[in-house]
């Protein structure tokens, strides 16, 4: 067989294979965008919800055109504009702070939990696996938060209980097993100690582990409203969450005396309710969505690392 039908067969494959993999990438892309949209319409399907009026809501049902336009549900949400504020901002620096001291102290715990030369890393760990089967009880824990701690309308509440996750510690633990030992014996040998040796080469090879921690507790901690309705009853301190589920059951209140023939306003016969729901679905779960496809990939790469290290 000549090399010239050998160059003419070898570029029929090439074409065939280019073929093939064009039309794959096609298809692929296609399911992709598919799933993307069918992630998408829930959310959209909220969004509008919010923006129409409770008596369209009630008449047509959930759709995904607007029959009545109407923003009463945000103008409601935001009638107390400065408490929603502060709620925000309780919720935020809560996040801030909270995700910060959680990640240090999950990938500080796991660092120390992985490293072959700590003998006792076995009981700590079983340790900490004890504690996500048992617990004392809500009642002794919240004798202990409000009488000795101080939780009782103070800020660290919305901080201190969810610092630390076994969860994340667990992740964390698993991923720093695949950064060879050798990085922290060649650093003990120049004489670096242990902070330095996490501070200034562990951390900067766990990124992708950072991101992903850090998207859990940034989650737990916007979503919190528990520890706010039991250590919370002073406005200025509480959370978000437990801010608009308040609103949510102030309203509910209302609507039950309505139903229940008592003589009030016609405003309050039409308060949205419905219609409130979907718009502080849409006020609280904004920034996470915003914040979301900036730690993606990193949550992924991070999130499937840590798995399967183990």
């Amino acid at each position: 067989m000549s090399m010239t039908t050998l160059k003419a067969i070898k570029g029929a494959q090439r074409k065939i294979v280019e073929k093939d993999r064009y039309v794959f990438n096609i298809i692929s892309y296609i399911l992709i965008a598919l799933m993307g949209l069918a992630c998408m319409l829930p959310f959209l399907l909220v969004f509008i919800t919010s923006l129409t009026t409770e008596s369209a809501l009630m008449h047509h049902g959930y759709s995904f055109f607007i029959a009545e336009f109407s923003t009463q549900a945000y103008d409601l949400a935001f009638r107390n504009p400065d408490k929603i504020l502060w709620a925000y901002r309780n919720t935020t620096c809560a996040t801030l702070i909270g995700t910060t001291l959680s990640v240090l102290l999950s990938t500080m715990t796991g660092y120390v939990l992985q490293r072959p030369d700590f003998r006792p890393r076995n009981k700590f760990s079983l340790f900490f696996f004890f504690t996500t089967l048992f617990n004392g009880g809500l009642v002794p824990w919240y004798i202990l938060c409000t009488r000795y701690l101080g939780f009782k309308n103070n800020f660290i509440a919305l901080v201190l209980p969810l610092m630390f996750s076994v969860w994340n510690m667990i992740i964390a633990k698993n991923y720093m097993k695949g950064i060879p030992y050798e990085i922290t014996e060649s650093a003990k040998i120049d004489g670096a100690n242990d902070l330095l040796i996490f501070f200034r080469l562990i951390l900067p090879l766990s990124l992708p582990l950072i991101a992903t921690l850090g998207l859990f507790a940034a989650l737990a901690y916007w979503n919190d409203w528990y520890n706010s309705m039991l250590f919370i009853s002073k406005d200025e301190y509480k959370s978000l969450q437990y801010f608009l589920q308040e609103m949510l059951n102030s309203m509910q209140a209302l609507k039950n005396l309505v139903n229940s023939g008592m003589d009030v306003s016609q405003i309050s016969r039409n308060l949205p309710q419905e219609t409130l729901k979907m718009a502080m679905t849409m006020i609280t779960t904004g920034p996470i969505i915003l914040l979301y496809p900036f730690v993606q990939r990193f949550f992924i790469k991070g999130l499937v690392i840590g798995a399967v290290k183990g």
